[in-house]
């Protein structure tokens, strides 16, 4: 969760993205929360309809119409000029915050990692795998996989785990590159390259790295 926080907020304190909210004009409409719940792509509605179960009559129960409008879409119809300070609201709730929590390990984390040990990656290819997922969705990781394995075979298909893992990251830079919001790929090539040049595979500390020009370090 550091490393993705780094790259989605230039900032290592994951946990103090709950709050977090802006639309980056990347076509999703808005992006929030710990790994950018996005109002456009349908992880936002699901998230808010978790919380709602939960705990009716939340401060952001009553967007749930809106956001099923805008699904798909980058449009704010029915959730400007309030949306953004109620989510902000919403995140000094304990179970708001655990519903994030959650959504990430449902739809992006547990799928990802599960990926991963099939594959036989150790912790940096799985991790490699969730951030892509984090990025482009589940669905889309699975589609720089499947090219990827045009190219090179994952260690439980008898393959070379740095050969596999070059392949894969070099379809999430071209992915990355089709995306204007996402054509700086320093979060593949001054950090997961890096770890997996140095054969770092268990992501063992210290991780020093750089995101955006940054340096950082884990541990």
């Amino acid at each position: 969760m550091q490393l993705v926080s780094a790259a989605e907020n230039s900032s290592l304190d994951w946990r103090a993205q709950f709050s977090y909210i802006e639309d980056i004009g990347d076509g999703r409409g808005y992006t929030a929360g710990i790994i950018g719940f996005c109002s456009g792509t349908g992880d936002m509605l699901e998230l808010v309809e978790a919380y709602t179960r939960t705990k009716p009559g939340n401060v952001l129960a009553g967007y749930l119409p809106a956001l099923r409008a805008v699904n798909g879409t980058a449009s704010h119809a029915g959730l400007d000029p309030n949306f953004p300070r109620d989510w902000r609201t919403a995140a000094n709730d304990s179970v708001f915050r655990a519903a994030q929590e959650a959504e990430r390990d449902r739809v992006y984390f547990n799928p990802s990692v599960r990926d991963g040990k099939n594959d036989r990656v150790r912790a940096l290819g799985q991790f490699a795998y969730y951030d892509a997922a984090v990025m482009h969705g589940y669905e889309g990781m699975r589609q720089i996989r499947s090219r990827a394995l045009a190219r090179a075979k994952p260690p439980a298909q008898g393959g070379d785990e740095r050969t596999w893992l070059n392949a894969f990251l070099d379809e999430r830079v071209v992915e990355m590159k089709k995306e204007e919001a996402h054509s700086d790929t320093s979060r593949v090539d001054t950090a997961q390259r890096v770890f997996l040049t140095n054969g770092n595979f268990n992501l063992t500390t210290p991780l020093v790295f750089a995101v955006y020009g940054d340096q950082d370090r884990i541990g």
